[in-house]
């Protein structure tokens, strides 16, 4: 009875106006944040021994990506080329769904981890950065004498 008052896409006009909100706000995620959405899409995850980030950036070429890791956190930051047609008087754009131009994600990583451990691998289109976390932050067994 309640839903006949209710207009049929409210939940779904209010997700909209929440991704809406997030995108001008330029919400950069920490480790446990929520994703605004934007390029290149970030898998962010910890292990006991690591902190592990997926970037999914297809048909970027890897010398185009800059990594860098300063004060916890970690920015990856780059150029993707556009693939169109030349725009010109006889050439027309219908839909252009895929994202070109420069790019900037920013992820907060924690305190335990080990900058100098970091390694970065580029394959199928997804960028793996791996941060080990520091020896000193590792659960360590104590044995009894």
């Amino acid at each position: 009875m309640l839903r006949s008052y209710l207009p049929q896409d409210l939940f779904a006009d209010l997700d909209r106006a929440q991704r809406e909100l997030m995108s001008t706000l330029d919400y950069s995620p920490a480790i446990r944040g929520m994703g605004r959405g934007g390029y290149p899409a970030l898998n962010v995850g910890s292990t006991p021994a690591s902190v592990e980030v997926y970037a999914f950036e297809p048909g970027m070429d890897p010398a185009s990506i800059d990594l860098q890791l300063e004060r916890g956190l970690l920015t990856i930051s780059g150029e993707r080329k556009a693939i169109a047609p030349a725009a010109d008087d006889k050439t027309t754009v219908h839909i252009n769904e895929r994202f070109a131009g420069r790019f900037r994600r920013v992820v907060s990583l924690p305190e335990d981890i080990d900058p100098g451990a970091t390694s970065a691998d580029y394959r199928d289109g997804v960028l793996h950065v791996s941060i080990k976390r520091s020896e000193a932050s590792m659960p360590r067994k104590i044995a009894i004498q």
